[in-house]
């Protein structure tokens, strides 16, 4: 890296190789993960249908709550860099093995459902494993300094993750190769990321971890109870619940009308693309030029009303165009707001915790509870769904699931309200006392 872009990056010259290495690992990362996600959703949704895809997404759901909840058994127990490159080898593998499983003519079903469970680890699993590792490599002057930048470069990777899913359906078309062909860049990148960490980082020395592993048990029972015992937690938390089971509801309608508009996969594929890439450069400008302002002139408390909202917006405008059009701005008004001001809006909130406990209310909240909204959504979906079919054509089932999706955004705002109702007085709640003590890893992180 010559020096002009190092001082510009604001890089010092034997900080170039970590960045590099660790730049590359969460670029590829991103990359493989939107490669993973798109080309798994549209397939799937094409070839199977949406609603066995509520099916995969409850088990998918199920898988998060497991792997989320095994980092408090393995994130004081093993070497950082070891977990990192034994995960990119797994990833690898597994890649293989999907690729083989697609020669071997293996139900679409089974191939693109696995496909789609792996993108999910790729996104939540890598990037946890990724960041304990680089705040081990990192010492904390040099973490507030070089963070934003591999950030930059996980979100310059998702980009050209998305931008490889738009171009390959006509490219492999023209030069006739098999769409399953992708699986050959995801198996490439972790093996190369794999090398690369070996090879990067063969000369560092990580810190000892000194912290006492804490099991999954007591690292949620603290979060319940922290969040039971202060009111504007413990409403935040059905307004969360609410909201994801309003969000997993809005979504399955965008599939079912798009998947029923767009009966190509490749076609789709490059729908699903492009709307992806807008919704990301949309976040984008919503965080850059929207949340920040919001965030200075408004109270917290008044940022949370912005999401039920906007959720009650996109049920109301999906049932009153039945369209592709309606469908796009249904999911629209309901995704923008609730990953560029809420998600901020909520870890803002969780800093009134005590680091002491936000690592497990943050693990509560933040995982747990959004993989139970994602279950509860589905299976509402599949019983009206499955209900449907013996009661004929007297209502159309997409009116009942968006009534509920409707009534869960406006659940999520009778506890926003509830919320607003007792934020001075949970402000005083002894829980939220700092106090010192010794910290678990899992404290130091951010969900």
């Amino acid at each position: 890296m010559p020096l002009n872009v190092n001082q510009f990056l604001n890089v010092r010259s034997d900080e170039t190789g970590l960045v590099l290495t660790l730049g590359f690992a969460l670029f590829a990362n991103a990359l493989a993960q939107k490669v993973s996600e798109i080309a798994s959703l549209s397939n799937f949704l094409i070839d199977v249908g949406p609603s066995q895809f509520l099916v995969v997404l409850v088990i998918s759901s199920l898988i998060t709550v497991a792997m989320t909840g095994l980092q408090s058994l393995w994130v004081d127990r093993f070497d950082r860099l070891t977990t990192v490159r034994g995960i990119s080898a797994i990833l690898a593998l597994s890649f293989m093995v999907l690729r083989l499983m697609f020669l071997l003519k293996t139900p679409g079903w089974l191939n693109y459902g696995l496909f789609y469970l792996l993108s999910d680890q790729q996104l939540i699993f890598f990037p946890m494993a990724f960041w304990v590792l680089s705040s081990d490599v990192f010492d904390l002057a040099q973490s507030k300094r070089l963070f934003p930048l591999l950030a930059s470069l996980g979100f310059a990777g998702s980009l050209a993750g998305i931008g490889i899913t738009a171009l390959s359906p006509g490219l492999f078309l023209h030069l006739q190769i098999k769409p399953e062909e992708l699986l050959m860049l995801n198996i490439l990148l972790y093996f190369g990321m794999y090398v690369g960490l070996e090879v990067g980082l063969k000369r560092i020395k990580l810190r000892p971890v000194q912290q006492s592993p804490e099991t999954i048990r007591e690292a949620l029972t603290e979060g319940l109870q922290f969040v039971s015992q202060v009111p504007a937690f413990r409403y935040l938390m059905i307004s969360i619940v609410a909201m994801i089971v309003s969000e997993t509801i809005v979504e399955y309608r965008f599939y079912a009308v798009s998947g029923g508009a767009i009966a190509d996969s490749g076609a789709y594929q490059t729908f699903l693309s492009l709307f992806t890439l807008g919704r990301t450069f949309a976040y984008l400008g919503i965080q850059t030029f929207i949340t920040q302002r919001l965030i200075t002139s408004l109270n917290l408390k008044d940022l949370f009303l912005i999401q039920p909202i906007s959720s009650l917006l996109g049920a109301s405008t999906m049932l009153a165009a039945p369209g592709l059009g309606g469908a796009i701005a249904g999911l629209s008004l309901q995704k923008l707001p609730q990953y560029s001001i809420d998600e901020t809006a909520r870890k803002a909130f969780a800093g009134l915790v005590p680091e002491e406990r936000r690592g497990r209310v943050s693990l509560l909240l933040d995982s747990y509870v959004v993989s139970l909204g994602s279950i509860v959504g589905a299976l509402i979906t599949g019983i009206i769904l499955f209900i449907g079919r013996w009661g004929g054509d007297r209502l159309p089932p997409h009116l009942l699931y968006l009534g509920v999706a409707g009534g869960m955004a406006l659940l999520s705002l009778w506890a926003i309200l509830q919320m607003r109702s007792v934020y001075d007085k949970s402000l005083l709640n002894w829980r939220l006392k700092r106090r010192q003590r010794g910290k678990s890893v899992l404290d130091k992180l951010e969900f």
